[in-house]
């Protein structure tokens, strides 16, 4: 069965998280994507690393199903290569610091010039302003893009979330650049150039507290659970910010991830109140309707919480989906390596790499019926550098052994 970017080779020349977490979701889809290093490889490779020696977590779990070659761009040689290895591609993506692939002598038009039909996607910290040549990473394009201003409880500090909405979260747009450019070039015939700024990609993740902010000016938004509203959109700690109250609440025997998140939609209110004692609110006045709860919302969750502390969550769980309420469990870590139902979905996959063995990474979200995506291990650094240099781009064993001992590749 073909894949869905089969024939689309991807030259990546990116590091750290942003980039590669868009050219492993090429990959996933079926592009030949060839990683270029620096002979000493992407840092991440060696950082957090967890067993001596060996490529990281940190780089395996976001370059797999790649192929990679070592390349030294700064030397002549090195730059001839590299124009060949564009002349070959039909994407181009980079992740380096505003002009760095400039200055290198590969410039837009240099680079069009060589290859009109490729597309080049390059991620960036920020668009062209005054926070150009700002340096960015992930904490800092949540901080710039609304996310921690907005995370958090309203008498703490703003807070980053787990979730990698600036790294990650940017590369999911670029992919969606990528394809788009990929498809317009049917019909033109021509590739174009496609930028995406992190803090651009998590102020649109945000917009729900643009949102916000603009109602604001209306008066006090009614489904927060805040007492005090200024100018700005506070942060609201679990509420869920849509127009169906939520909050994750406590659960038996109350440890850190002992939690349930609970939705209560107002044909909801009549089996929550049953479960959690209290059947006589489902018709009380001043409980009866959304409108007579939103001012009482935090005691509403006290009441479901003084009910759901008592049982464990998966019984909790159990209890309101049989009632059709909205709830999902707070799923730990390791409880999510360990879900039978993710592993199922080839979301949760165990991968054998030759030199750690056996770990476990994520799985491709997109599920395409014509197009599975079988998750292979990341390469080690240079591992195709003959099978490119040689079997592609005819260099002979000769050249390759002067080209690595003088630290082209």
């Amino acid at each position: 069965m073909t894949k869905a970017l089969e024939g689309i080779r991807v030259l990546d020349m990116t590091h750290v998280q942003s980039g590669p977490s868009a050219t492993q979701l090429l990959a996933w889809l079926g592009a030949d994507v060839i990683k270029l290093e620096a002979p000493t490889g992407d840092i991440t490779r060696k950082q957090l690393r967890d067993l001596p020696g060996v490529d990281s977590l940190y780089f395996t779990m976001l370059n797999s199903n790649k192929r990679s070659i070592t390349l030294n761009t700064k030397t002549e040689r090195g730059k001839d290569i590299l124009t060949e290895l564009i002349r070959r591609s039909d994407v181009m993506v980079e992740n380096f610091g505003p002009g760095a692939i400039d200055r290198m002598g590969f410039t837009w038009d240099r680079i069009r010039e060589i290859n009109p039909r490729i597309v080049y996607a390059s991620i960036k910290g920020f668009g062209e302003g005054p926070y150009t040549d700002f340096k960015a990473y992930e904490v800092v394009a949540q901080a710039m893009g609304g996310s921690m201003a907005t995370t958090g409880f309203a008498d703490g500090p703003p807070l980053a979330t787990g979730a990698q909405i600036g790294d990650s979260g940017t590369g999911i747009h670029a992919v969606a650049g990528i394809l788009a450019a990929l498809f317009q070039r049917e019909s033109t015939g021509r590739g174009q150039r496609v930028n995406v700024a992190m803090q651009h990609a998590v102020l649109n993740l945000c917009r729900v507290k643009l949102r916000d902010q603009q109602r604001l000016a209306h008066g006090p938004l009614a489904e927060y659970p805040n007492d005090d509203f200024g100018d700005e959109v506070p942060r609201s700690g679990n509420a869920s910010g849509g127009g169906q109250p939520g909050w994750a609440v406590r659960c038996a025997p109350g440890g850190p991830n002992d939690y349930v998140y609970v939705i209560v939609q107002p044909v909801g209110w009549k089996p929550v109140s049953a479960l959690i004692g209290r059947p006589e609110l489902a018709d009380d006045p001043d409980w009866a309707t959304p409108e007579a709860r939103l001012p009482k919302l935090t005691k509403m969750f006290q009441l479901i919480e003084e009910w759901t502390a008592t049982l464990p969550k998966w019984q909790v769980l159990e209890q309101l989906n049989a009632h059709n309420i909205p709830c999902g469990p707070i799923l730990s870590t390791q409880e999510i390596i360990e879900d039978a139902s993710l592993a199922a979905n080839e979301i949760v996959v165990e991968v054998e790499h030759p030199e750690r063995g056996s770990y476990v990474t994520v799985g491709n979200p997109l599920k395409l019926s014509d197009s599975p995506a079988d998750i292979t291990t990341s390469p080690l650094l240079g591992e195709h550098n003959e099978e490119i240099y040689a079997g592609e781009l005819g260099l002979g064993g000769e050249e390759l052994r002067l080209l690595k001992s003088s630290g082209v590749i």
